[in-house]
């Protein structure tokens, strides 16, 4: 392609959508028509020069006509509350449904490790000794030591907020980092079963694991639920990059990371429940039972949630992307 030629013979029709767009009255219906047409041409324009002729500069500049003219064709739309309910009704719980096959596996073979880490800590003495000194590994596990007074040593309100900004960042660096190839994803679940598995080696060589247990599960639940469906997530992410299927690569990293955005922002809200536990339920005065029995239900309930809110959606055609018209533009293709 002359570059040359192309924006002499193109460049009056850019000038013109340009001054069309930057109209301030109100464009009569022969000019609305005729901005239609011009932003339909202008698209097939930058079409042809992305693919024979890739000018920055004049890429840029039909780039940012292209969308400021969408933008007007297609009219602004303000998120309202219907777009609110629509996300927590539809598209969430869409969006996990569909990826449970990622993430259900990873809840599975992460508790294993977790549980398999607790068993041989708890069964190799020398393995606890290298952990911390006998004395203080003492303090932590004894009756009113620093496994139990940990979840009331702050206020409860300030508590649940420190563990959702801990456990909500989390949450975002395996749903961010996935698509790193889902590497560093499996690193942060690591660390994450580790810290759990610890717990449960030298709560149990104590003889307390029921304790543990018991002030683990209230809210460890709904939480590490959430841990599990975002590395799951991140992981399918990773390997949306290695993988794409059908879709080009770069069509299949948009779909999945806006999906994966959306997930980010329901699991706040589903960890913020679980701080909630955390910092009001696990530490109170209600009997062990009552304490596990509200983090049970509280997990039976997200996950009737999923599937039956989720189910339904995925059934109806939803998977958790974001409508259709808020996407951005796809650029024709020239042959």
């Amino acid at each position: 392609m002359d570059l040359d030629v192309f924006v002499t013979a193109h460049g009056a029709e850019w000038d013109r959508l340009d001054a069309l767009l930057h109209r301030k009255r109100r464009l009569t219906g022969a000019e609305a028509d005729e901005l239609v047409a011009l932003y339909q041409r202008t698209t097939t324009h930058l079409s042809l020069l992305l693919s024979s002729a890739p000018d920055p500069v004049l890429t840029s500049r039909l780039t940012s006509l292209v969308a400021r003219a969408r933008s007007t064709v297609t009219g602004a739309r303000k998120a309202s509350w219907r777009d609110t309910a629509h996300f927590f009704t539809t598209a969430f719980p869409a969006a996990v449904y569909r990826l449970r096959h990622w993430w259900i596996p990873t809840a599975i073979l992460s508790t294993a490790v977790a549980a398999l880490l607790g068993w041989w800590i708890a069964a190799h003495p020398d393995v606890q000794a290298a952990i911390g000194a006998q004395e203080d590994l003492r303090n932590m596990t004894r009756p009113g030591g620093e496994y139990e007074t940990y979840y009331s040593s702050h206020p409860a309100a300030s508590f649940a907020a420190q563990v959702w900004t801990n456990n909500a960042q989390a949450v975002a660096l395996c749903l961010v980092l996935g698509a790193f190839a889902g590497l560093p994803v499996l690193w942060i679940l690591f660390q994450n079963m580790l810290n759990l598995g610890v717990g449960i080696g030298l709560m149990s060589s104590a003889g307390r694991l029921d304790t543990f247990l018991g002030l683990i599960l209230p809210h460890g639940l709904l939480e590490l639920t959430a841990v599990f469906i975002a590395a799951g997530i991140g992981l399918r992410l990773g390997w949306t990059l290695i993988d794409p299927g059908p879709r080009t690569r770069r069509t299949a990293l948009a779909q999945e990371g806006r999906s994966a955005l959306g997930v980010a922002i329901g699991l706040a809200a589903v960890l913020f429940i679980s701080g909630a536990l955390e910092g009001f339920v696990t530490p109170s005065g209600l009997p062990t039972w009552a304490r596990i029995g509200i983090g049970i239900a509280a997990e039976l309930a997200f996950l009737l949630y999923v599937y039956v809110l989720g189910g339904r959606a995925v059934r109806a055609g939803a998977t958790g992307d974001v409508d259709l018209a808020d996407r951005e533009a796809t650029v024709p293709t020239a042959a």
